[in-house]
This record gives C-alpha cells, structure tokens and sequence, in this order.
C-alpha cells in the first residue's frame, strides 16, 4: 500500500437522512487510505434515519471546524436542514476551506442553501432536479457532475459511483479501480426501472403518489426556502 497523505470528511448528519447517501460513500471513501471519516451533527445523540434505524454520530459542529472533503447526503429531512441557521453556518464554514465540496441526491440543495452552488453546474435525485435552479446553480441531468471543486451525485445509489470518481481525482484511478474490485462494485439489477426514462409509466406514477403523500408542497416549500435566502 503506498503512502498516502492524511485526509478528513465530514458528512453531515440530520434526522429523516437517507443513510445510503451516507453509508455508500463512506464506504468508498473510509479506504482513501490515511483518511478520517466524520460523522458530524449538532449534538451526540443518535440521528434517525429515513430507514428506521438511527446512525451515531462522531462528532458535533463545535469539534469539527474543518475537513479536506465536506460531503451532505439528502433525504426528505434537507427540508428542515435548509431551515436551520447553524447547520447552514456550519456547512458554509467547513466548505470554504474544504478540497472538494460535494454532496449526494438532495443533499445538493443544502449545498445550495448555503449558497455553494450559485453558477456552479450540479445534479440531485430526478425528481427534486429542477429545485437545483432555485439556488442559483445550473441544473445538469448527470448521474455525476463535476464543476471545479463541486461534485455532486444524483439519486441515493449514485453515491457509490460519485464516492469511486473523487477517489480516483484525488489517490488516481488506479486505487479507485482498487476500491471498486474490493468492495466487489458490479452492478447487475435484476430490473431496468432506475430512472423515469426506463421506468413504466405506472411505477413513475406510484412513486409521485407516494411523494406527494409523505412531503406534500416540497417544491413549493424549497422555493419558499429559497426566497427566503435573498435567491
């Protein structure tokens, strides 16, 4: 193994969190070699998630005050996320020395609340796509989008993907490739539904149901947020 130079992420972590966005790529990046995973929220307490298990977190906002790599995972808890002062004061302090400031699925929008993202291309889960332009950014339908020092992944499972592409941008591709074969990142699914294109109309319908269900007005809301902000 050779010798690499000392790195710290520090992801966010909030109630109603979707962990995969999380779990995924700190996976991937807990093997950058020499390197530091944070799991940071306002206080130790254990942080439920959208799942319906809870994460612990490793440190507050007060312990860490600077990280190389800052990565905010979505979930339906960004709402309340893009709301909060401190988390918001956090993100903003963490990402103006950070490396890279990147995110996964609507984790992008927090980005963009802190105002991360104004004239900076980005992505997020398809379905939460066009609130990207709220913050000013330049909505880009990638599973990955990479603009300067921004790197955002689309929905939840791009997370893996967007984990491997920092990895090789920054130990080269060689350990990337290295981190793929070891976690055995082959993907077969069994179905081709993962986006709207390939997905049948129905099981789009399904899912807008369910959104419309579970966070009723979300877009209205975001763009209230927004507003809000001075965007």
């Amino acid at each position: 193994m050779p010798e690499f130079s000392p790195l710290s992420v520090a992801f966010l972590l909030f109630p109603n969190v979707t962990q995969l966005d999380l779990t995924g790529p700190a996976q991937v990046l807990s093997r950058l070699g020499n390197t530091t995973i944070h799991l940071v929220s306002r206080s130790l307490d254990p942080v439920p998630t959208d799942a319906g298990f809870s994460l612990l977190p490793t440190d507050t906002f007060a312990e860490v005050a600077s990280a190389d790599i800052i990565c905010i995972p979505g979930g339906f808890g960004t709402v309340e996320v893009m709301q909060d002062a401190e988390t918001l004061d956090w993100v903003r302090q963490v990402a103006r020395e950070a490396d890279w400031v990147t995110s996964v699925c609507t984790g992008s929008l927090v980005l963009g609340a802190a105002g991360l993202l104004k004239g900076y291309r980005a992505t997020t889960h398809w379905a939460s796509h066009e609130q990207l332009g709220f913050f000013g950014a330049i909505p880009t339908k990638q599973r990955i989008v990479l603009d300067r020092n921004r790197l955002t992944g689309g929905g939840v499972t791009s997370g893996i993907d967007f984990a491997l592409a920092l990895t090789s941008r920054i130990r080269g591709e060689e350990h990337a490739k290295f981190i793929q074969l070891s976690i055995e990142y082959d993907p077969h699914p069994p179905f081709d539904s993962g986006s709207p294109e390939k997905a049948d109309p129905e099981t789009v319908e399904r899912y807008w149901a369910l959104i419309n269900k579970t966070a009723p007005g979300r877009v209205e809301k975001v763009k209230s947020i927004a507003e809000d902000l001075g965007f």
